[in-house]
């Protein structure tokens, strides 16, 4: 056999092709990006309600809710629900929201009590259910069984359960 016998061989690796760019046809909408933030919104004002005051009843929750929505239209707090909601939890000792730095995120919920959370969070957001001022324009709030040091430096307000809520020195309830 000689050497012009010898067909020539195919490579045994053909060149790499570049992988096509991927081409996002169901780009979300901004109605679908405003719904998915409302939908967040929604959830941290549940786990909020439901951690802080699912033993409370609804009168309990809404205080939690008009403390949140109290604190988003004060100067010094973050603009939105999650935003006020877990504001510090990234810190050691910063959570505004015990629940959030305390691991009882870790543990499951009961469904009945965090299904009727959730539905009550909904019917705030949505206004079927306005927030009065029942915690006279609270922005803070301690479980009843504990005093804070930070106590004696704000207005106590109202008692509603297991939770004392307050509002800073010099303002009124109407602000």
């Amino acid at each position: 056999m000689q050497v012009a016998d010898i067909a020539p061989v195919a490579p045994v690796f053909a060149p790499a092709q570049a992988a096509p760019l991927p081409v996002l046809v169901n780009a979300p909408s901004p109605r679908d990006l405003a719904l998915a933030k409302i939908l967040t919104e929604q959830n941290c004002l549940a786990e909020a309600m439901y951690y802080e005051a699912r033993g409370e009843g609804v009168e309990g929750q809404e205080a939690i809710a008009e403390v949140i929505f109290n604190r988003m239209h004060s100067a010094g707090y973050p603009r939105s629900i999650c935003g006020v909601v877990y504001e510090g939890a990234e810190l050691a000792h910063g959570c505004q929201f015990s629940f959030t730095c305390d691991g009882e995120l870790d543990h499951a919920k009961s469904f009945g009590p965090w299904l009727r959370t959730r539905v009550l969070a909904a019917r705030i957001l949505a206004g079927y259910v306005e927030l009065g001022n029942t915690t006279g324009g609270a922005t803070s709030f301690h479980a009843s069984e504990v005093l804070p040091d930070w106590a004696d430096q704000m207005n106590r307000t109202v008692q509603i359960g297991n939770h004392v809520f307050y509002r800073p020195l010099g303002r009124t309830q109407a602000s």
